[in-house]
């Protein structure tokens, strides 16, 4: 009983370390970007300092802000690597209190230090999945605005293609994201590249690519929009084939979950004195607990990774 109430302890702990921080985080970025649009030309030097501090991180820091933009999170990419600081800080202390070995300690730490991106790259892949079928109606109706507009300005058939409102909502959310982007900001490489990186198939990098060509030169694009579209029609039976195919993985990625949840449910259901004894309060039962959560850290990565060569 008094190892069961030191975790609840803990957990209690570190659920009110999240939420204050989570809301700290939040009331710090409304006013960060309330003063940003206020003072738009204003480079004060705390800003001129953590730019360039944030510059030495090199490509870390700039992937890390990719995938942000590319899901629309609200949390920056300092506040994201701050929250995965103190997750692995969490990590020491729980497998300090709970499992008083080092090993533990230095596992949990990796596993909790990781979680907030693994969570987030997980969250890109279901992005991803979602918009694969509906990518080529989003790119069938651009070259219909694009048709209508001229075939001479990409911003203005953006634009016209996000008012028609005719898109899914998840593709509308990053049509309507790169238009702002591309109309607001300067740096319209970086702009496509998240856009291709919402969509994660090779599709979009082709699709990204004609964009990024007629932003640089200007070019008439009407006839490689075409040949996409001709050869995504194609394509469309072999699309369907691999959605599937990622749906078996992501299902198969969550089978260990239940397996060890219904295992542990029928222990401490049949015998809950024995198990509770075993699994809490010997230390080679939280050691087993432990190598599974391991396993089934290590399977998330790799269901991950097949699911990225998938798409």
């Amino acid at each position: 009983m008094l190892t069961l109430a030191l975790a609840a302890l803990v957990v209690l702990l570190f659920a009110l370390l999240y939420v204050s921080f989570k809301l700290g985080l939040s009331v710090w970025t409304d006013r960060h970007s309330r003063k940003r649009r206020l003072k738009a030309n204003q480079d004060t030097l705390w800003s001129k300092l953590l730019n360039r501090q944030l510059t030495k991180l090199g490509k870390p820091y700039e992937h890390i802000t990719d995938l942000l933009h590319a899901l629309g999170w609200k949390t920056g990419p300092i506040g994201f690597m701050l929250m995965s600081v103190l997750l692995g800080l969490a990590g020491i202390v729980i497998g300090a209190l709970l499992f008083q070995s080092l090993r533990s300690s230095f596992v949990l730490l990796a596993i909790l230090g990781c979680m907030p991106y693994l969570l987030l790259r997980m969250s890109l892949v279901n992005r991803q999945m979602a918009t694969r079928i509906e990518f080529l109606p989003a790119v069938e109706l651009f070259y219909q605005c694009y048709l209508v507009t001229g075939r001479r300005h990409v911003r203005t058939a953006l634009q016209k293609t996000v008012e028609e409102r005719r898109l899914g909502g998840r593709v509308q959310f990053v049509f309507d994201q790169l238009y702002r982007h591309l109309s607001i900001r300067s740096e319209d490489e970086s702009s496509i590249r998240r856009f291709t990186l919402s969509f994660g198939h090779v599709w979009a990098d082709y699709f990204g690519s004609i964009l990024k060509v007629s932003l640089e030169e200007g070019n008439d694009i009407s006839g490689n929009l075409k040949e996409l579209i001709a050869d995504m029609r194609k394509s469309q039976m072999d699309n369907q084939t691999e959605r599937y195919r990622l749906l078996e993985i992501r299902i198969a990625n969550f089978t260990p979950i239940v397996f060890l949840a219904v295992f542990l449910g029928i222990n401490f259901r049949m015998n809950p004195e024995a198990s509770h004894q075993y699994y809490l309060v010997d230390p080679g039962g939280r050691s087993m607990l432990l190598n599974a959560v391991v396993l089934l850290f290590v399977s998330f990565i790799m269901g991950l990774l097949l699911s990225r060569r998938k798409l």
